[in-house]
């Protein structure tokens, strides 16, 4: 499995953002799919998940109302659409799978994910 994500960028607060995640391999529809970010000097966060049908979705309180997590088990694609960005946003975002679930990948300090991404880095300017 291989999951590469992309629509990271810079944006002025207030501004939008998109973020992707293309899964490559099997069953994308069996796992449960997440994104976190890391700050510069902070540890890594959790942002949003989805289950596996995208039925449910769980999100960190200071990001509810301002970001969605979807995904299209069509197109074994995972997305993050941001709005209302803040200076704080600033990370580098990265996208999960886990065949635990999104109600476990929501859980406080829970990283261990079966697949991690790259990331892509979202600047958002003052």
């Amino acid at each position: 499995v291989q999951l590469q994500a992309s629509g990271g960028g810079l944006v002025q607060a207030g501004g939008s953002l998109r973020l992707s995640c293309v899964f490559s391999g099997r069953s994308f529809s069996a796992y449960g799919m997440g994104w976190f970010r890391q700050a510069p000097g902070k540890e890594r966060e959790f942002v949003a998940a989805i289950t596996r049908s995208g039925t449910n979705t769980y999100y960190q309180d200071s990001m509810k109302g301002r970001f969605t997590i979807s995904r299209d088990n069509t197109k074994n694609t995972v997305y993050l659409q941001m709005n209302s960005l803040k200076p704080e946003d600033t990370a580098v975002y990265y996208c999960a799978a886990d065949s635990s679930g999104a109600q476990t990948m929501s859980k406080a300090g829970y990283y261990d994910m079966d697949h991690w991404g790259k990331g892509t880095l979202v600047t958002v300017s003052s």
